[in-house]
């Protein structure tokens, strides 16, 4: 038997221009699906590495070890039952012949087989090796497995050179590359067959370039072609010249996910990456940074650059070039003249806009819908209101500045520059606030509406801000799910979901900030809040169990978002009751430590009988009567809660859970002599009754913090 040869693979697919945005995960994906089926072959050393590479025109992937044929495989066939496949005297029945012929074993015979039972009765079974799978076969699979799995964003349909036959792909495909180690491999998709010639940047390379081997892809791609092949490499040189030039010129690119966004996004779009510095008037800085920055960022991608102490922006950009020349005069002053417009747009906007009041552009919401069966913009504004006055009300914060901020929230929408930029709402409907000189606690919460989630405790100048917050979370949540619009898998089209941690995040950071909790005024609870919010939608005939189950939803969430860090049976055990939401964190945290109590188990065991016992009652009354206590366990039980509970109850008001369920804990040697000598379903209703009162008042004495009886094991 020939040994099977092990050389490097290279296959590279060259094409159009391929979607920015989408390359890095189709270089991967596809690097991927090729890697995973010639695995499944057996094809790939243990010691293969799979290197994936992606530029604007090719996906390629190398893979270091790679057979030309895999080891025989052995094998082992189930045929059919020996009774029917077999005549009587042992010779193979049609039935068998035409059997062993649809898996390629008609070569075998009779005696070649193995007859085993499977428990029921005799089966004839093939066994043996198979040569291995073969390279090109392989390959091929592979490819058109790859391809079909690309995540491609929208495929496109194009006609090859032959002018009659169609193809689908997300770009027109120009070459095909398959080679292991010097030799092509013979495959073929796209209407394409595999060579080794390769494509050049497209200005500053070879057109076209004769790959040697697949070790020699990426230095002959940087060499002959002035391409660099690895868009890890690509995003780290450009990362590394930006971080250069702006060193030089005394700022920085900032950071954060839209910086990174954006290199992403510029790595997709360059081959041979070049960073040059260009700048524009700075009389445009007298409009709103955010604007400037977005329009350099998303109309030209540029790299705004900030001054680095303060974070302000200057009249400075960087831009990334595909190509690298001597003099970059022409390419500077190019994007210069481009920019230029676009900033002027800004200004024009801005200035236009400022002619108006924030107010004067509330009542035009009334003509842009909010949902066809929740009213308008309009109509939503004054729900937003109401909820916001109430969360005021409750919580001691400003009425009037929760109300104007709620008036005026969204009436930036109808604006210029919303208009242009969708991505600024609330952004510039904070700027004209405060040139109209609203209150600032005003102008902050129309700023920070669309804030995912509170991440710091609210204080005297966030409240209006965590007012408006929950107002519209509230709203959203309510509106939404009562007509209907219930996330379903992974559609949640109205962001339910992120409302619903919104809301959350709200409750703990008030609490943090001291608004609610023990011994605080503030009064605000998730049912309430959520009851108002339905009162608000009385004309538009909301589901009747809106509120129950939104209110579910909410604890869900919380529930999905505990489980990550803490154990099931703890958050299931506090979440069950629905406390409120700002104590749900300090719960799960006592509780936790309960739980590694010695005394948790027994206790736990101990609720969930008692639990059973009292469904199982048809009367249990409140308070439990001393004089009808006669068996020395249950008095004992019976003066251990006395002793337990008014120290219980305090911490627990007090919100110190933990001290609480230690203070329980010693009532376990008494809960376990009750039930140890006690019968409580006793004959004489009276005694029953009497001590399922006594019951009664140890679980709710126990299931105060949470429904310890989900901790029993």
């Amino acid at each position: 038997m020939t040994t099977a040869q092990v050389h490097p693979l290279l296959v590279e697919l060259v094409t159009e221009e391929l979607p920015p945005k989408a390359l890095n995960k189709l270089g991967k994906a596809f690097a991927e699906g090729i890697s995973s089926v010639l695995a499944k072959k057996q094809l790939l050393s243990a010691d293969c590495k799979v290197t994936d590479y992606a530029t604007p025109r090719r996906l390629a992937v190398h893979l270091s070890h790679v057979l030309d044929q895999a080891p025989e495989q052995a094998f082992t066939e189930k045929l059919m039952p020996a009774k029917v496949g077999l005549t009587p005297d042992g010779q193979a029945t049609p039935a068998l012949v035409k059997k062993l012929e649809s898996k390629g074993l008609g070569h075998l015979q009779p005696a070649d087989l193995v007859s085993e039972s499977d428990g029921k009765q005799d089966y004839l079974y093939a066994k043996g090796t198979a040569p291995g799978a073969l390279l090109p076969e392989s390959l091929q699979e592979a490819l058109e497995a790859a391809i079909a799995g690309l995540p491609i964003p929208k495929v496109m349909r194009y006609q090859l050179d032959d002018g009659k036959t169609s193809v689908k792909f997300v770009r027109p495909a120009h070459h095909l590359v398959a080679l292991h180690g010097a030799n092509i491999v013979p495959i073929a998709t796209l209407g394409l067959n595999a060579d080794r010639i390769s494509n050049g940047h497209r200005f500053m390379g070879k057109a076209t370039l004769s790959i040697t081997s697949p070790d020699t892809y990426v230095a002959q791609l940087a060499d002959e072609g002035k391409v660099i092949a690895s868009f890890n490499d690509r995003r780290a040189a450009i990362a590394q010249q930006l971080a250069a030039q702006a060193t030089a010129l005394g700022g920085t690119i900032g950071q954060g996910p839209e910086v990174d966004a954006l290199l992403d996004e510029v790595t997709a779009l360059v081959e041979h990456p070049t960073v040059y510095a260009g700048q524009f008037d700075p009389k445009f800085l007298a409009v709103p940074s955010e604007c400037l920055i977005l329009t350099m960022r998303l109309n030209q991608k540029y790299f705004p650059l900030f001054e680095p102490g303060t974070g302000k922006l200057t009249h400075r950009f960087l831009i990334v070039s595909n190509m690298q020349v001597t003099d970059p005069r022409h390419i500077i002053e190019g994007n210069e003249r481009v920019v230029r417009p676009r900033l002027a747009d800004a200004q024009f906007f801005f200035d236009t806009d400022r002619k108006s009041t924030l107010e004067s552009r509330v009542e035009s919401l009334a003509n842009r819908v909010y949902h066809n069966k929740l009213g308008s913009q309009r109509d939503r504004i004054e729900r937003v209101r109401a909820i916001a006055r109430y969360v005021a009300a409750q919580l001691g914060g400003n009425e009037q500045h929760a109300d104007r901020a709620a008036l005026l929230a969204k009436a930036d929408l109808n604006s210029n520059m919303v208009g242009e930029f969708p991505e600024l709402q609330g952004i510039m409907g904070a700027y004209y606030a405060q040139g109209d000189n609203e209150a600032a606690d005003v102008v902050t919460a129309i700023g920070e509406q669309y804030r995912i989630r509170l991440d710091e405790p609210v204080n005297a100048n966030s409240l209006t801000s965590a007012i408006l917050f929950i107002a519209e979370r509230a709203e959203t949540l309510v509106g939404i799910w009562g007509i209907g619009l219930v996330p379903s898998g992974e559609r949640d089209p109205y962001g339910l979901r992120r409302a619903a941690l919104g809301l959350i995040s709200a409750f703990e950071q008030l609490a943090a900030g001291e608004y609610i909790g023990p011994g605080k005024t503030g009064a605000l609870a998730l049912r309430s809040l959520l009851d108002k919010t339905a009162e608000t939608f009385s004309q538009f005939g909301l589901a009747t169990t809106t509120v129950d189950e939104v209110t579910g939803f909410i604890y869900e969430r919380y529930r999905n978002q505990l489980g990550a860090d803490h154990d099931r049976n703890v958050v299931d055990a506090v979440l069950s009751l629905e406390p409120p939401l700002h104590e749900v964190q300090a719960r799960v945290a006592a509780c936790t430590s309960f739980a590694q109590m010695p005394e948790a188990q027994s206790l736990a065991a101990a609720n969930k009988r008692i639990t059973n016992l009292l469904k199982k009652a048809d009367h249990v009354p409140e308070s439990v009567d001393t004089g009808k206590l006669t068996e020395p366990a249950e008095q004992a039980l019976a003066a251990q809660v006395a002793q337990v509970e008014p120290e219980a109850r305090r911490q627990f008001a007090e919100g110190d859970f933990a001290g609480s369920l230690a203070t329980l804990s010693h009532t376990r040697d008494a809960v376990d002599q009750f039930f140890n000598d006690v019968m409580v379903m006793a004959d004489d209703p009276a005694v029953r009754n009497n001590r399922l009162a006594l019951l009664g008042q140890l679980g709710r004495l126990m299931n105060q913090v949470a429904d310890i009886s989900r901790l029993a094991q």
